[in-house]
């Protein structure tokens, strides 16, 4: 097979929302959400990673816009929802009211849901939750928020990053994520910067090279370190296996997982657990793909996923 050199041979063009808003939800926190393709499609949920990232426009273009209403929105303390930054009620169970809240107010039935990392780790505890609610999902680089793979990211990413994991550690190996969460709710900038340094350099390891912070301001630093330290600190408020267990409950809900052989931030260890216990899963392990849905053969997987699934929702219904 040609190799794929571009995102524009693999997605589908570059879109603008036709709708925005501020979206109140409990506990004072407002969700800025975007609605783009088509007003009465089926609803796609992007779920975007982290925690503590936010959506971006490239997240509009995994999906065909002539038959999704694509929905995307940023999650509780991130990107442009509001109060920026803030862990107060601000859980995974939370974050699993607002995707109801989004779905009650879109009138649909039922939701195709789609994320990566963090966001598949939203997506299955949603699922769990409100099996009745999802029509299929698209997973990539499945995280079950277990303490064993926040280790793997720090311990393990750490000795194959050795200059990155020694600027992040300076010299005190025990209990860094501990002390890097109690920097950052003290609102220490620095501290903040070097949490998400050791973050960019460990996810250059699907590309080789680093593409520069895309965040500078300092509030939007300390949000996002705040919000991701503030998950992990609390093994993501899942009991251990907690997803695992659940995973009963989805039943034969088509699900495509999109999984990176290369990817060395979310090994496949956790797709393939997921894929064993869903028989109505189908994993893509892409050859050359790492974590990355920006990737060209990462990218090429997950559009051909969606673009598979509009087959079973056309039947679906979503009123």
């Amino acid at each position: 097979m040609a190799r794929i050199d571009t995102l524009m041979d693999t997605l589908y063009p570059p879109l603008e929302p036709f709708a925005e808003q501020q979206l109140p939800v409990q506990d004072g926190h407002v969700l800025h959400v975007e609605h783009c393709g088509n007003p009465q499609g089926f609803p796609a949920l992007f779920l975007h990673g982290g925690p503590g990232s936010q959506t971006r426009p490239l997240h509009r273009r995994f999906f065909d816009p002539g038959f999704y209403r694509i929905v995307l929105f940023d999650q509780r303390g991130c990107g442009r929802s509001t109060p920026l930054g803030r862990t107060v009620d601000n859980t995974t169970r939370h974050l699993v009211e607002d995707i109801e809240v989004l779905r009650s107010q879109l009138g649909a039935e039922r939701l195709m849901l789609f994320g990566g990392s963090w966001g598949a780790t939203l997506a299955l505890a949603y699922a769990t939750a409100h099996p009745q609610r999802v029509a299929a999902m698209v997973l990539r680089g499945i995280f079950l928020g277990s303490r064993p793979e926040v280790d793997w990211y720090l311990g393990g990413l750490g000795e194959l990053l050795p200059q990155a994991w020694e600027a992040l550690a300076q010299g005190e190996s025990e209990g860094v994520l501990a002390r890097y969460h109690a920097l950052v709710s003290r609102r220490d900038e620095a501290a903040a910067r070097r949490w998400l340094a050791y973050e960019e350099a460990v996810m250059a390891l699907d590309s080789g090279s680093r593409n520069g912070s895309d965040v500078e301001n300092p509030g939007a630093v300390l949000a996002r370190a705040r919000v991701q330290l503030h998950y992990l600190a609390h093994d993501c408020f899942l009991a251990p296996d907690e997803l695992v267990s659940r995973l009963p409950r989805i039943g034969d809900l088509p699900v495509r997982i999109v999984q990176g052989e290369r990817d060395r931030v979310c090994p496949p260890g956790a797709a393939l657990a997921v894929a064993k216990r869903l028989p109505g899963a189908e994993l893509r392990l892409v050859e050359r793909g790492g974590h990355s849905a920006a990737a060209p053969e990462m990218a090429q997987a997950l559009r051909q996923a969606t673009d598979e699934l509009r087959e079973h929702l056309r039947g679906a219904g979503t009123r």
